[in-house]
Formats: C-alpha cells, sequence, structure tokens
C-alpha cells in the first residue's frame, strides 16, 4: 500500500464540560456500583453537558483552546472537518456552525464527517489527503460528541459508559517533514444495527423531546468485532509501513472500555504504560477520546516531538480505522 503525506499536526485543543457525573452518582439512578463499574469498563466518571449545552458549542471551546495555546491565525485555515455522530441539527453542519460563531474567511470551506468512534481517525485521513493533493495548506479536525442527549439514564448498560467533550488539531503542510506515515480502515457494515441510534442530540423543541431516540448498543458484539478485526487490522498497518511497535512510543486506541483496550494491547504488543487513553475520568465519548486522550498527555508532558503514535479508532458502523504519525 503507497501512503503519501506533506501534512503533519501542528496543534491540539480540547473542551470538556463542567459538570462531573460519578459512579456513585449512577448508583443513585441504576441498578450499578462504582466496584462494578471500574472492574468491567474502567470508568470513574464522565463529564456531561449542560441542557443549553450542544456539540457545536463544545466544539468552539475546543477550538479557542487551540487557538489560545498555540497562536493560531483562524485566518490561515482553509477547511474546517467535524467528527460527530450528535449534531445540533440535521443541516446545517456542526463545521458550519462553528464557521459562523468563530468569524472564519468566507473561503474557508466546511465538512462534517460520520464514523462514529472512528470519526476523528477518518477525519485525519481526509485532512492529509486535501493538503497532500494540494486542494489545501492548513485543515481545522474537531471532534465534539454530547452522547449524554442521547443516552438512556435508565438502562444500566449503557449509562454507566458514556460522556461528553471536544477535541480539535490543526493539520498543516509540511513538505519537508511530513508526519503521516501509514493509514488504515474498513468496516462490517452488516453488522450495523449492533450499534445504533435513530434520534438527534440536537436543539430539538422541548414538545418534540419524546420523539428522540436513545442509543442501542450490543455490548457482546461489538466486544467480539473488536478483538477480532483490530489487532489484526493494527499488525496489517504496521507491516505496511515497515515499522516495528518497538518504533512506536505510544498506542492511542479509541477508549471504549479498559479490559478491551488491554486485550488489544496484549495482542499486538503495547504494554499499558505505552498506552494513552482518557476512559478513567472522561467516559466514552465517541470520536473524542483519542483526541482528548492526546490532549491531555500534551498539556502533561507526555507527547514528546518526534514521538512515533498509532491510534486506532473502532465502534459504530461497524467502522475501524487506523492512523501511524509523528508528534
Amino acid at each position: 500500500m503507497n501512503f503519501i503525506s506533506r501534512a503533519r499536526i501542528s496543534a491540539i485543543g480540547s473542551y470538556v464540560p463542567e459538570r462531573i457525573l460519578s459512579n456513585k452518582d449512577l448508583e443513585k439512578m441504576v441498578d450499578t456500583s462504582d466496584e462494578w463499574i471500574v472492574q468491567r469498563t474502567g470508568i470513574r466518571e464522565r463529564r456531561i453537558a449542560g441542557e443549553e449545552e450542544y456539540v457545536s458549542d463544545m466544539a468552539v471551546k475546543a477550538v479557542e483552546d487551540l487557538v489560545s495555546r498555540f497562536s493560531v491565525d483562524i485566518n490561515e485555515i482553509d477547511l474546517i472537518i467535524v467528527a460527530t455522530i450528535t449534531p445540533d441539527y440535521i443541516t446545517p453542519s456542526v463545521s458550519s456552525v462553528v464557521h459562523g460563531r468563530m468569524n472564519f474567511p468566507e473561503t474557508t470551506g466546511v465538512l462534517d464527517l460520520n464514523a462514529a468512534c472512528s470519526g476523528f481517525v477518518y477525519a485525519l485521513q481526509v485532512a492529509n489527503s486535501m493538503i497532500t493533493t494540494g486542494q489545501n495548506n492548513k485543515v481545522l479536525v474537531i471532534s465534539s460528541e454530547v452522547l449524554s442527549k442521547i443516552t438512556d439514564y435508565t438502562d444500566r448498560n449503557t449509562c454507566i459508559l458514556f460522556g461528553d467533550g471536544a477535541g480539535a488539531v490543526l493539520v498543516e503542510r509540511d513538505n519537508e517533514n511530513p508526519g503521516f506515515f501509514a493509514a488504515y480502515y474498513g468496516s462490517q457494515g452488516k453488522s450495523g444495527n449492533k450499534l445504533y441510534c435513530t434520534g438527534l442530540a440536537g436543539k430539538i423543541e422541548k414538545e418534540e423531546a419524546e420523539k428522540v431516540n436513545y442509543l442501542y448498543q450490543d455490548g457482546r458484539a461489538v466486544y467480539t468485532f473488536v478483538i477480532r478485526t483490530v489487532p489484526a487490522s493494527v499488525k496489517a498497518m504496521m507491516e505496511n509501513s515497515g515499522m516495528t511497535t518497538d518504533e512506536i512510543d505510544w498506542f492511542v486506541p479509541h477508549s471504549a472500555n479498559l479490559r478491551m483496550i488491554h486485550s488489544i494491547g496484549e495482542k499486538i504488543g503495547f504494554t499499558p504504560e505505552k498506552t494513552l487513553t482518557s476512559l478513567e475520568y472522561f467516559g466514552n465519548t465517541s470520536s473524542v477520546t483519542i483526541p482528548l486522550a492526546l490532549s491531555e498527555a500534551e498539556k502533561a508532558g507526555k507527547l514528546k516531538k518526534g514521538q512515533k503514535i498509532l491510534l486506532y479508532g473502532f465502534g459504530g458502523g461497524l467502522t475501524h480505522s487506523g492512523l501511524i504519525l509523528e508528534w
């Protein structure tokens, strides 16, 4: 597989809502316990958006964090890609809303992408392609999810998992030292009914709220798909890149379930010490788990220039997508 890149990540930002929903809080809502949740998932807390806080609001705040921390000029950004499964509206897109609220130039393009928990990695691949072909120079990639608005808090199997948040990265042209080395993706569309939602998480009138359908997940089926598919796909991507696991400094999988992550790591040779997650205190935030893990690691000083990082997303669709990059 030939892989050409002319791009690299140059800035990162994130945002999570203030409200914390702990396992102790959930004990008062459904038949569960802190011990059971931690043992089964590795999650202790998750952040929950306010009643009037939506995906576009969080996306804007993640971009503002990126802009302020890395002194980014938004007037130089020529494309915005938002990965989400919980948009404010069917149309306009979240990227359009962000564009308008932050006064991007009228020459900046906008695009939303729905690949569920694989969305951020897919969006990075699209950004790299747009830059490598010469179409764009600086692409803003955002993941933002408000899963709490499509979560049934009477269902003990799903409500313990999901949280809200947003992450953003700037991908820009770098012809001399491109930072993307390999990519991989696939899907199992016939199993799409194992993880789905027919409702919207957006700005619905209160009298229509009962029409919202909650997120459904067949946890066992999704777990089986991931364990069978992801390790083999990671190995194939490594072979295509000509790299070995010893050359990878950090493994950053989708933070769905800690036991699942450890099982994947064991199969491909990544220890927990080499794995970055955002699961423990933010829960499963779908497409946001990977950028949130990267942002938290960057703020903690764990990410160093020149380190090799392997990202791998998997989830609804059923989809999966990987990328090897240099920080």
